[in-house]
Order: C-alpha cells, then structure tokens, then sequence
C-alpha cells in the first residue's frame, strides 16, 4: 500500500468509526425511547437490559452504516477539497479515481462483510429480541395497563382504561374488563365497566388487587345444554364497588431466556428466506386450487346430468325459464339468486385471506432482497458522498452534515415508500428493495463524472450561453442602456437611512410570511394526526402572522417599492401569495 493511500484510508477510518459510535448512540437512545413502554416498571435486572442493548444493537446497523459512509465520505472528500490537498494530487498527475481507489477497494470489502451481518448476525439478533421482548412484556403485568387500549392480563382477562391518574399511576378511568372462556363456548362472555378504579396491590405481590366503583356486570355465559338456557338468562347486575384479585404468580415466574417464535421473516437468513417462500407460495397455489374446485362443485355441474331426462327429439330455442309455471319460476330465480349472493361473500372472503397470504409472501421476498441491497447501497453511497465533498469543497459536520441527512433521508423514505407499495401487492419485492438504490445509481455516476473532470456541480451554460448570445445578436446593436437624469438623480439621492429602513422591513416580512405558510402547513399535518388543540393554536397563530405581513407589506409598497422600484401592480398582488419571489426581485432592484 502506498502512502497515499495509507493517509486517506487512515484519515477515513478516524472519521468513518467516529461518526458511526455518535450515530449509534444517537440510534440506541431513540430504540430505547421506542420500546421505554415495554421496560418501565418491570424491575428488570442489569443482565437483562444489556442483553436487550445487545440485541436491538445490531438491527440498527441498516440505517446507521448507509448513513456513516455517505457522511464520512463527505467529510473527508470535502476537507481534502478545502484544505487543496486534491490540487496538490493533481499537480503531482494523481486524479481523483485514483486518490478514491484504495478507499474503494475497503468500501467492497465493507459491503461484503455487510452483505454476511445482514445474512447471520440481525437474523439471530432479531430472533432474540423478539422473544425478549415478548417476555419482557408478561412480567408483571399490572404495571403494563396503558391507556387507551386493550392490555392482555394473562390468560384470563383483557383491559382497557381510558385515564391513569395518581401516584404511580393507580387511580383509573373508564374500565372496561373482558374476561375470556377458555371452555368450548370460547369467547369474551363475561364483561365488566365501571366508571373508576384503584390498583391497591403492593408492587412486589403476586395478586393485581383492583377495586371497581359505579359500574356494572355482564355475564353471556352459555349454558352446557340449551335447554337450560331459561334457567341461566343473560345476567346484569350493578354494583357501587366491585373487588377484583388476579392471581400473578404464574404470570411473574417468566424465563427470559426462553425462545419459542422463530418464524419471523426478519429472523431468518438467505437460504431459510428462500426456502419459506417456495413454501408459502406452494401452500398458497394449493388453497387456490381447492378453493377452485370448492366453487366447481357448487355449481353442480357434476351432477346436473343426473337430474335431466333430456328428449333428443325436441329443439326448443325459447327462454329456458319459460318452460316452468310461475310458482317454481319463482322458486328458480330465488334459489339462484341465494346462491349467487353466498359464493360472492364466499369468493369475497377467500379473496381477503388470499390477500394476507401474498402479503405475507411479499414481506419475505422484501427482507430477502434487501440483504443484497443493502450491501450495494454501500458502495453506491460511497460514490455519491465522496465526489460530492470534493465538488462542495467544505469539510467538518457544518454543510457536509445537512446534505448527508438530506439525501440519506431522500434515500430512505424512498425506500420506505416502495417497501409499503410491495407489501399491498403494487409494487414487486425484488424492486421494492432496490428502488432506492437504483435511485442514487444515477446520482452517483453523475457526481463521479462530475468530480473527475473538475466541473462545478451544476453547469447551464450550454444552455445560457447560446441564448444570450442570440439575444446580443438580434437586440444587442439595437438596445441600449438610458439613464434619465431623475433616475440618475434619485440614485444619487437616495439615502442609506431609506435602504436600511426597507431591509429591516422586507425581513420582517419575510419572517412572518414563512411563519405563517409554515403554520398553515403543520395546521393539516396535527389535524390529521388527530391533535386538534394544536392545530386550532397554530392556525391563530398563522392567521395572526399574515395580518402583520399583510400590514408591513402595504406599507413597504406605499413607502419604498412605489416610488423607487415602480413595480407592476399584478406583480405586487402576486407577492400576497408568493412573497419571497417578490422579496428577491425587490431585493436586486434597490441593490441596482
């Protein structure tokens, strides 16, 4: 290895392996904060929450590694650029490729040893997670009651609170108890609402003790014979307090460590995703075919010959209704009638289930194609950041920051949205995983090119160029630059105080403009996210931040814009709605 090539890998591995550390810990931090509500008040030892750390760690690494080598390679490149160590290169007649090819050779072997970490290491650590975390959540459950939803207490009850107030949160609002029967009447028979609640259980027991106020009892429970269901009517009863104790001792005494769900799509690696898919397809052309002849059969096209003495002698051409009297007319129309409406709820049923299953499949074709990707999104990712820090020419976590979070999260949410079209079925699995990395392909070998011949980022003078030299050639002999003496004289005399005053004033429209566009867009975004208070408050506050663009911008137009610029009044009325292509046009107006 030459020295050059020592120096810029050494200076990239200082940067690659600082940025990924800050990354991961960054990442880790929000897992923690995502799955804080599984860990809160479960009394779980050191051992446990490293061995939950150790496992969610490397489940991060297809977000954290694509985003650490576009980064550093912006960084390093960039500062190369902007201390002129690449023009040192050049004049020695080291080009850029060269200068890239050591580092490149590490970035293969990168995305190689990748391509085996997603394979084997994020299978066995989503496979412990999971199960982890499945255990996790049945310990001691009393402290796992969230509010608004349904929380499984054991076996045996489901419950729902719509409020948790107090220390601890133990006073309740809004109960709503499903007790399950696990006899052969299955189902949610017994039912209990009441309008507060206390757990008074200390939080070591074993017994969730939970006392019930103003509520109300209801118990479905079918009998063993339906002839006694007179005896045992439906049941209800009311009650002013109701005391419930739920044995936990069964609950509280969880292996940890115990592993029994194993048939996750992100559990498994290559060879195992390949095989389930063969499985899953074959079992899902196997319900197709019998739901084939299922349908087949209750057309009775089988046996239609079995009920019909036809008469060979006779042609008949007419209705074949007409044949029958009304009454069994009647009795044909209905029954095909009944027929037809039930094989579509069946067809329409078989159809959903056939939906999930493909769904299923195409979760397992996604997973199994990302682990490709995600090994050539890393080279490709290298020859997207690593010719754009030499174009920027701007080292450090300052500009090279923003743009690698701009196109790792173009990037990304690219990849998202692909991965959601392929699991309703719109999109294929194969290209829903590369979509993203086909994406910046073209980036990439835009950028390397661009790089390599030493041109700016982006070049339209073989596009300005031509125009206006036709311009200069058609209107130049003809078109000169007058200058009056009123408006020689008004620049003149125009004083500095004039132009300070109408800066200050088009920044503060420029501020309260943006704050009010801003406002009104995040007005929609908390209404949909069902955040109406927010929502209600920020659209005031957009309402109240237009008046005072409203207001200074008038002004600005009778004060300054009027008398100086002599702007067009449409081009004025345009800039209620667009203003900041009215600010840089006013801008460049009162700088000339």
């Amino acid at each position: 290895m030459k020295i050059l090539d020592r120096y810029i890998l050494t200076t990239y591995l200082k940067t690659f392996i600082s940025v990924f550390v800050i990354l991961m810990l960054i990442f880790v931090l929000q897992a923690i904060w995502l799955y804080i509500k599984e860990l809160a008040g479960k009394d779980l030892d050191l051992v446990t929450v490293l061995k939950f750390l150790m496992y969610i760690t490397p489940t991060l690494i297809p977000l954290i590694l694509p985003l650490t080598i576009l980064l550093a390679s912006i960084m390093v490149f960039g500062n190369f650029a902007e201390n002129y160590e690449f023009a040192a290169m050049k004049s020695t007649g080291i080009s850029l490729q060269r200068a890239m090819s050591g580092l490149g050779i590490f970035i293969v072997g990168l995305s190689v040893l990748t391509f085996f970490f997603s394979n084997n290491v994020i299978p066995w650590a989503e496979y412990n997670s999971y199960n982890l975390r499945k255990n996790i959540a049945k310990v001691k459950p009393a402290m796992a009651i969230a509010e608004g939803q349904f929380n499984d207490i054991g076996e045996t009850f489901n419950i729902k609170v719509e409020e948790k107030s107090g220390e601890n949160g133990k006073l309740l609002k809004g109960v709503t108890i499903h007790k399950k029967n696990n006899n052969r009447f299955a189902g949610n028979n017994v039912t209990i609402i009441a309008k507060r609640g206390e757990l008074a259980s200390e939080e070591d027991s074993n017994v969730l003790k939970l006392i019930l106020y103003d509520g109300y009892y209801y118990d479905d429970t079918p009998p063993k014979k339906m002839s006694d269901r007179k005896k045992n009517p439906f049941v209800k009863s009311e009650f002013k307090k109701h005391i419930m104790n739920i044995d936990l001792s069964e609950l509280n005494n969880i292996d940890l460590d115990e592993k029994n769900i194993d048939n996750k799509y992100t559990m498994l690696n290559v060879a195992e995703l390949n095989y389930t898919i063969d499985s899953l397809k074959t079992q899902r052309n196997n319900v197709v075919k019998e739901f084939s002849k299922s349908l087949y059969s209750r057309t009775n096209l089988e046996t239609l010959n079995l009920t019909i003495n036809p008469k060979k002698d006779s042609i008949y051409n007419g209705e074949i209704l007409d044949i029958f009297e009304t009454k069994r007319k009647i009795q044909l129309l209905d029954y095909a009638i009944n027929t037809t409406s039930s094989t579509k709820q069946i067809i329409k049923a078989k159809a959903d289930n056939l939906k999930a299953s493909s769904s299923w499949i195409f979760k397992h074709g996604i997973q199994l194609h990302k682990k490709f990707a995600l090994a050539v999104a890393c080279i490709i990712l290298f020859f997207v950041g690593a010719p754009l820090g030499a174009l920027i020419r701007k080292g450090g976590l300052g500009l090279p920051m923003v743009i690698a979070i701009v196109l790792f999260l173009t990037y990304h949410f690219i990849g998202l949205f692909a991965e959601n079209s392929a699991k309703n079925g719109n999109l294929h699995p194969a290209l829903s995983a590369w979509f993203s990395t086909l994406i910046m392909l073209p980036l990439s070998i835009f950028l390397t090119k661009r790089a390599t011949q030493d041109r700016g980022l982006f070049e339209f003078d073989h596009i300005t160029v031509p125009i206006k030299n036709w311009y200069n050639k058609k209107f130049g002999s003809s078109t000169k630059i007058i200058e009056t003496e009123e408006q020689l004289t008004t620049s003149i005399q125009l004083p500095e105080s004039v132009k300070t005053s109408y800066t200050l004033l088009s920044k503060i429209n420029m501020v309260s403009f943006s704050i009010a566009l801003v406002l009104f867009i995040l007005y929609f975004v908390f209404k949909n996210n069902k955040l109406p208070q927010v929502a209600l408050a920020g659209i005031q506050i957009s309402a109240i931040s237009y008046i005072v663009f409203l207001f200074n911008y008038i002004k600005s137009y009778f004060t300054f814009t009027k008398k100086i610029t002599k702007e067009n009044i449409l081009f004025t009325i345009i800039g209620l709605v667009f203003y900041p292509i009215t600010h840089f046009s006013r801008r460049q107006k009162i700088k000339s």
